[in-house]
């Protein structure tokens, strides 16, 4: 059973669809464009057509699909971009590389999103840029913090990294997908992610088609035509061995979606009510596609209960230990303990328990009853 036991299981999501992805790597190897091979545009193609939007652009990472819609959106150094304190490292960490300036917010407790109650405070005629993080797999409240952009006239990049195919359902019951409601959103296609690659990967997506082509632009060295340079890029691709796999496992995110609810329903069915652990809270305004089945442990136990699971052989993985506020490389920018309490207390509590696709019920049952174990 222990050996079972995974956070993620590639393999067996891979062994499910061998054939079509064996079918697209041959295809890719054999037609020798391995960068910007016609794949790549095919990807882009179904990427924007699955989200509905006017523009889909790919590239090297996430990461780099942050630093990509900064430099499209014309920040400059010295401007100041509002973050949550309670997010993944590469948020901030291309605000830092730009020479913007992050300014921390704090996050809502239950739902893990940034507090948009607290960003008219914190919004300066130096501000360009609000970047709401939709963590663990479900969206930020988007009307609240495009109201607030709007009034300011403040960009939003949406971080959605980790909500691919989740949708924000609007007061009026419109929905749109996440990524597509502010001016760009940037995904990552790590391996782990909903929809994943076998390597890196990352893409941005805009309803904005001048926006669009610049991104495209910029992620290309800054051309349009080969050798013509109209204006600063970088070196951002998606190779096309990567995008001929993505382009099969987009046809099935919809399905892994379900199979991740399916997970995390009875994981909430069976953990709900349990003392001293708080289940994942659901966003009234969002589908959630669990990306990360993460708790908060409460009363100082989350390590203890780590380490019990661990000799139980089940894995857990702590999504984040440390706020990005008090990490050493952001020390520079003068924040400290007690400035962003509900990240800090976070940072101290969440634990993220083994969830994807192919998850047995067996597995499942026996996490379950140890989980419950240790509480009892």
């Amino acid at each position: 059973m222990n050996n079972e036991i995974q956070m993620v299981d590639l393999k067996s999501q891979y062994l499910k669809i061998k054939p079509e992805i064996d079918e697209a790597l041959l295809n890719a190897v054999e037609g020798v464009a391995y960068i910007n091979g016609p794949q790549v545009k095919q990807f882009a193609n179904s990427l924007r057509e699955f989200n509905k939007v006017a523009s889909a652009v790919t590239c090297a990472n996430g990461t780099d699909a942050l630093q990509i819609a900064m430099m499209a959106l014309d920040f400059k150094p010295g401007d100041e971009v509002i973050v949550p304190a309670f997010t993944y490292i590469a948020t901030v960490e291309v605000i830092a590389l730009l020479g913007l300036v992050p300014k921390f917010i704090d996050v809502i407790e239950d739902t893990f999103e940034l507090d948009h109650t607290k960003l008219e405070n914190l919004i300066s005629d130096k501000t360009v840029g609000i970047i709401p993080v939709h963590l663990f797999g479900q969206c930020s409240n988007m009307e609240a913090i495009l109201s607030i952009a709007k009034k300011h006239n403040i960009a939003v990049i949406e971080d959605t990294a980790q909500a691919m195919g989740a949708e924000y359902i609007f007061n009026d019951g419109s929905k749109l997908f996440a990524g597509t409601i502010g001016d760009i959103g940037t995904t990552s296609f790590f391996p782990s992610k909903n929809l994943g690659c076998f390597g890196d990967g990352g893409a941005l997506l805009t309803q904005n088609i001048e926006l669009g082509e610049k991104v495209h632009i910029i992620a290309n060295h800054g051309q349009r035509k080969k050798y013509y340079h109209e204006a600063i890029g970088v070196n951002s691709r998606l190779d096309t061995i990567q995008a001929a796999i993505l382009d099969i496992k987009l046809k099935y995110l919809n399905d892994y979606s379900f199979e991740r609810q399916k997970v995390a329903k009875k994981y909430d069915e069976l953990l709900n009510g349990l003392q001293g652990l708080n289940i994942p809270a659901k966003a009234p305004y969002s589908t959630h596609v669990y990306n990360q089945y993460t708790c908060r442990i409460e009363n100082n136990r989350r390590d203890e209960l780590k380490i019990y699971l661990q000799d139980k052989g089940i894995p857990t993985m702590i999504y984040y230990p440390v706020p990005v506020h008090l990490q050493d490389a952001y020390q520079v920018y003068g924040y400290k303990e007690g400035d962003f309490p509900v990240a800090e207390k976070l940072c101290k509590e969440v634990i993220s328990f083994p969830i994807h696709t192919e998850m047995k019920a067996e597995v499942q049952d026996y996490i379950i009853e140890n989980i419950i174990g240790f509480f009892n």
